[in-house]
């Protein structure tokens, strides 16, 4: 399959195109063929091993951050939080999912949806992308959604008040 690899931290030209072995779902995993996926800015963050905290936070995040995210470049590879695509395979403990079914998900910190096939958790998450929705406009919901709830409810937004998007 084809994806793309971050082997170092930097700008986005450490990123590269490449042809790696397409990924086998686990029992409680689902398999989806990636149509759509986000660039998100925790990928960003990530890639450039920037935290965007504030310059003293970073000083103390960022050793922490090798730690957890890898120490010479990104642990996890195929970076990528969010997409939308369709089941193409499951595991054999999967009872939630059917191959065929259109999905959305966010991985998370697990990445890997740059590329064109990821392994999603059926309990992770995962969930059936509306029928009045395309790939493009479900990928974001799961991430892209749930910041702006946060935001949203930190604003402390009353009912009959308007918000410019």
């Amino acid at each position: 399959m084809k994806a793309i690899v971050c082997k170092s931290y930097g700008p986005p030209e450490v990123l590269e195109f490449q042809e790696i072995e397409k990924p086998t779902p686990k029992d409680n995993e689902v398999l989806v063929k990636i149509k759509s996926t986000t660039v998100h800015i925790g990928d960003t963050k990530v890639r450039r091993f920037e935290p965007g905290l504030g310059p003293i936070k970073d000083f103390f995040f960022k050793p922490i951050m090798r730690i957890i995210l890898g120490f010479n470049g990104p642990r996890k590879k195929i970076l990528g939080m969010e997409l939308a695509g369709d089941i193409e395979a499951v595991g054999k403990d999967v009872t939630k999912f059917k191959i065929g079914e259109p999905v959305f998900a966010s991985t998370e910190f697990r990445f890997g949806t740059y590329a064109q096939y990821c392994c999603v958790p059926e309990d992770g998450i995962l969930a059936i992308k509306p029928t009045n929705m395309s790939y493009e406009e479900a990928a974001p919901v799961s991430n892209g959604g749930i910041t702006a709830l946060v935001h949203l409810r930190k604003a402390n937004i009353q009912k009959g008040q308007k918000v410019l998007i």
